[in-house]
């Protein structure tokens, strides 16, 4: 009984010691007048199937992107990339996103622009930028 005991408290204190998952949030400038999003709507614009915003992106490779990418749609980041290349060879995009290496230079990026959307980590959200999905 006191092993059992002491192996659920080992258990409970490891589980509580790990790290909460990070809640992603999609942002746009406060001068837009978005107010509200869906997951499906975000897809649209950051899978360039929409050209009403301006997609910014995380870094290639970073753990938020990847988070990112398979919650709005289900794909890899890799899978992504591929369909931003496919848009701009075949002539229906322009570009790819513009990446930025961290959640305050996308801030920034959004913020500076009214057409911009971006996601960063729910922590990072000050008054430059407003939240309009957050995903869990």
């Amino acid at each position: 009984m006191k092993k059992l005991l002491s192996s659920l408290l080992l258990a409970a204190v490891a589980t509580a010691a790990l790290p909460a998952a990070a809640e992603t949030v999609v942002i746009v400038s406060p001068k837009n007048p978005a107010s509200r999003m869906f997951s499906e709507q975000a897809a649209q614009f950051f899978l360039g199937k929409s050209a009403q915003f301006t997609p910014i992106d995380q870094a290639e490779g970073s753990a938020i992107r990847t988070d990112f990418y398979k919650r709005i749609s289900n794909m890899e980041a890799s899978q992504v990339k591929a369909a931003w290349l496919k848009l701009v060879f075949t002539g229906k995009a322009t570009a790819e996103p513009k990446e930025y290496k961290s959640d305050a230079e996308v801030k920034k990026a959004v913020a500076d622009d009214p057409k911009a959307i971006g996601y960063i980590n729910k922590s990072s959200v000050d008054d430059t930028v407003k939240v309009i999905l957050t995903l869990q």
